[in-house]
């Protein structure tokens, strides 16, 4: 990070600057909240292993859940900002890729005023890579909001299956595609190679008995349990996809879901474009998109300029625990992202908390944010040389 003495200390001192307590977690993590929620892209790339006693464990894979895991133990009070700083550990997506990943944020957990948090959390993350010499003006920043989404598949009476698929794909591009391609040729999940008794389970949704039969063939198939998912998730996922495969959409509905993927605008625009799709359609949004204004206002009120961020309605990023906003930033000339976070407020009961508990943060890759900064300083140091 570029003009700071100790950039460590800068960030922390802007952590605590935020009201943001320092949490430490230990490297090794329980597997199962990972494996139940964090969402395939993630699942992928885990460092599985097993403790002395048996238990599935894994090297930790991101901040979002030890810290939600460890403040549930705690019962600490509400709300309260937490801050992180070390290594994650991830299979690279390709064969160059680091194992080990340097990363800080903050997760902002049970504040009921979701609006000023999600502006908070955007503020705040925008002010991390300020100090790390990365200013709003060098960057690209694009949001996307789960929950609009969300609320425009129901608008749209799309089939229960169908929401639930393409809520799943929400943030893999490819994976929408796909499923909007489907749609399209009004054909649901292939279910050709499943066997016979157990699509009729599914067809008429024998949760229990179908449940049981998983099991059955996973136990004649030797699968340990930490091999993929749940015989209770993979019977719930086969009852979608024939649901889904026997699903047909009208075409005036896909063309609407179409039209409001393909929004990509100023921030600023993008309720009065939102607003005036769906009074076109008759469709209503109802809180959702009052809450998407709200949210530019709490940004506004957070000195945050909305011309200067992206809107794209089709943006998610491949986590299963999101659930409303969603952002990232990265360098206007391309790259990695350097930031990303959004909110994931079924996330902590999911993972055992007594009561639903209001949660938004984001990540920081700091290698990412040292290369960027890096090669401004070069840039500049050449063209003095110059």
């Amino acid at each position: 990070m570029s003009n700071a003495a100790e950039p460590h200390q800068a960030l922390a001192d802007l952590f605590a600057l935020r009201g943001a307590v320092p949490m430490e977690t230990p490297i090794l993590q329980p597997a199962e909240p990972y494996l139940d929620t964090a969402g395939e892209a993630l699942r992928r790339r885990i460092f599985l292993t097993t403790g002395e006693g048996g238990e599935n464990l894994c090297l930790r894979p991101d901040f979002t859940i030890p810290v939600c895991l460890d403040h549930i133990v705690s019962g600490a009070d509400l709300p309260r900002r937490y801050s992180y700083r070390g290594l994650v550990f991830r299979r690279p997506r390709d064969i160059d890729g680091p194992n080990e990943i340097e990363q800080a944020g903050i997760e902002d957990l049970g504040e009921t005023n979701l609006a000023m948090a999600d502006a908070r959390a955007l503020a705040d993350a925008l002010a991390s890579l300020e100090t790390a010499g990365l200013p709003l003006e060098r960057l690209s920043v694009v949001l996307g909001d789960q929950g609009l989404f969300e609320a425009f598949l129901r608008a749209l009476g799309l089939p229960d299956g169908w929401q639930r698929r393409l809520i799943r794909t929400f943030g893999e591009d490819r994976l929408l595609g796909e499923a909007l391609t489907a749609l399209a040729g009004g054909r649901g999940a292939a279910i050709d190679t499943v066997p016979a008794p157990l699509v009729e389970l599914a067809r008429a949704r024998e949760e229990g008995a179908l449940t049981r039969a998983i099991r059955d063939l996973m136990e004649e198939g030797g699968l340990p349990p930490h091999s993929g998912r749940a015989p209770l998730e993979v019977a719930q996922r086969l009852i979608e996809k024939v649901a889904i495969a026997e699903a047909r959409l009208p075409d005036s509905s896909l063309s609407l879901l179409k039209r409001f993927l393909s929004i990509d605008c100023a921030l600023s625009d993008a309720p009065e474009i939102v607003r005036a799709l769906a009074a076109e359609a008759g469709l209503e949004l109802g809180r959702a998109l009052t809450f998407f204004e709200a949210r530019n206002l709490a940004l506004r009120a957070a000195d945050v300029p909305l011309d200067a961020l992206r809107y794209r309605a089709a943006f998610g990023r491949p986590l299963d625990y999101y659930t409303g906003l969603v952002f990232e930033a990265l360098l206007k000339d391309g790259g990695e992202p350097l930031v990303g976070g959004g909110r994931y407020d079924r996330l902590l009961r999911l993972l055992g908390a007594a009561q639903p508990i209001p949660a938004v943060g984001f990540t920081l890759w700091l290698g990412r944010m040292r290369e960027a900064t890096s090669a401004r300083t070069e840039s500049s140091d050449a063209g003095e040389a110059a």
